[in-house]
């Protein structure tokens, strides 16, 4: 009985959610077209923390950010590298990119109606599957770096299943490299609890807490791509012990 209602309350929240996500986009839809076709970049950005304040205050979700080194003032442009474990992964990452950034993300979300209005236009959709066309995602990346954005990138390139960290690929650390901007580490510890990838009715989804981690900014401006795995290291360290001390805590 308690499985029932267990998968009862998932499968109504989950529904709630998807609702709630939808209505708030479809009511902030023509604004969001507006000031895309009017290419106001950094106000489509601004939006779009509005609408995920909007998603979280009516679904029950909650950002809890620590800086464990201290807060600071968000460089811009920078990239900013977090492990993937759920759709919310973006809608939290507006919460503590105080800066107008762009997202790089799968293709495929360019297949879901109104959503992919901002793949279209404003953010960077990349096929992973084909090399041309990442390299093509990144050269459009190392342009809205060029006009001062922040650019989020998961270097796993996919969801990892329940957390567990998937190897990185090396474009995200290329790229700052080259550009000799700061790379800002992020990390989702939960979020995947929240809301777990893998069918509707097979993952869990619940409101709560969600708890992220934002670590202090990384200078390349040291770095070549002869180090280039270097760089990729301690940042995977650090995702990794923020995870780890996450994990012991919560057992």
């Amino acid at each position: 009985m308690k499985k029932i209602l267990r998968t009862l309350f998932i499968t109504l929240w989950k529904s709630w959610f998807a609702l709630v996500f939808s209505l708030t986009l479809i009511v902030l839809y023509p604004l969001f077209v507006f000031l895309l076709v009017t290419k106001q970049h950094k106000l489509v950005y601004r939006l779009k923390q509005v609408w995920a304040f909007l998603i979280c205050l009516f679904s029950g979700l909650i950002p809890h950010i620590r800086y464990p080194y201290g807060k600071f003032s968000f460089p811009s442009p920078s990239i900013v590298v977090a492990n993937h474990t759920s759709y919310l992964d973006i809608l939290f990452s507006v919460f503590y990119i105080k800066k107008p950034a762009v997202f790089m993300g799968k293709a495929e979300l360019l297949e879901i109606p109104l959503f992919n209005i901002f793949f279209k236009y404003f953010d960077i959709p990349v096929r992973r599957q084909n090399p041309k066309d990442a390299v093509r995602a990144f050269e459009k990346a190392a342009e809205w770096i060029d006009k001062g954005y922040c650019v989020i990138i998961y270097p796993e390139g996919t969801i990892s299943p329940q957390g567990k960290l998937k190897p990185f690929k090396n474009g995200a650390f290329r790229l700052a490299i080259q550009k000799k901007i700061p790379i800002v580490p992020a990390v989702n510890l939960n979020n995947w609890h929240l809301l777990e990838n893998g069918g509707f009715f097979k993952s869990n989804g619940f409101p709560g807490i969600a708890h992220i981690v934002v670590g202090k900014p990384i200078d390349t401006s040291c770095y070549s791509e002869k180090n280039l795995v270097d760089l990729q290291k301690e940042i995977r360290t650090f995702i990794e012990q923020q995870l780890n001390l996450y994990y012991e805590k919560n057992k």
